[in-house]
């Protein structure tokens, strides 16, 4: 196959804490984005397992939604001030790590074990995840790829409208913009268009002219 330029919009994959239980409940009682997911559980008990910094802003905006909310550090730091905010907020801290997710017997989520055997119930688990662009298979075209700040994820580096270093290649959505929706993609897709239609004219005018036409 040939093709004059090439798009790679491959998306991203959520990359989950390793905690034994966790991934068989992802997009049902495990869940990452208060807007996408939030009214759907509202009012539950809520669990936020803490990835890293970030995931205190998680816990303030999943706090909007539910009045029984517990967070879990999992070892990140919390300061003093961040502590007396999130009481100020009705906001549980739980600092024994979570060891694994606690399942009835028909495979709903009901809580969590810590390692201390203790068991907290909770009906659902937010998890700020780790972003990475799906690259696989990818490996030829040699776009560059870089890593976000606090470990938010990593990405394909690109310019305006998804333009790469590699001549012809240009990356469109959560492939280079993690946070990306679909009017972003068409950006880029728009931008491929209308060079494609100005080679397409360009060659057209050449060809009339009796020159090679150059693609």
């Amino acid at each position: 196959m040939t093709a004059r330029r090439v798009l790679v919009a491959t998306g991203l994959k959520d990359v989950l804490p390793d905690v034994p239980g966790l991934a068989e409940h992802w997009g049902h009682s495990v869940v990452h984005c208060p807007y996408c997911h939030g009214w759907e559980v509202r009012d539950q008990p809520i669990g936020v397992l803490a990835t890293g910094p970030a995931s205190i802003g998680h816990a303030l905006l999943f706090r909007q939604l539910t009045e029984d909310l517990t967070f879990f550090p999992q070892g990140i730091h919390l300061r003093e001030a961040t502590r007396a905010r999130f009481a100020a907020r009705n906001i549980r801290v739980v600092d024994t790590p979570v060891q694994e997710v606690v399942d009835n017997e028909d495979g709903t989520l009901v809580g969590v074990r810590l390692t201390d055997g203790q068991v907290v119930a909770r009906r659902v688990l937010a998890v700020a995840t780790r972003m990475k662009a799906r690259t696989e298979g990818l490996d030829g075209l040699q776009l560059p790829v870089e890593d976000l700040p606090d470990n938010m994820g990593r990405r394909f580096a690109s310019g305006m409208a998804g333009t790469t270093k590699v001549p012809g290649v240009w990356v469109a959505g959560n492939a280079t913009d993690l946070a990306a929706q679909v009017g972003a993609s068409a950006t880029a897709g728009a931008h491929v268009n209308s060079l494609l239609a100005t080679a397409d004219t360009d060659a057209a005018l050449a060809a009339a002219q009796g020159e090679t036409p150059a693609l």
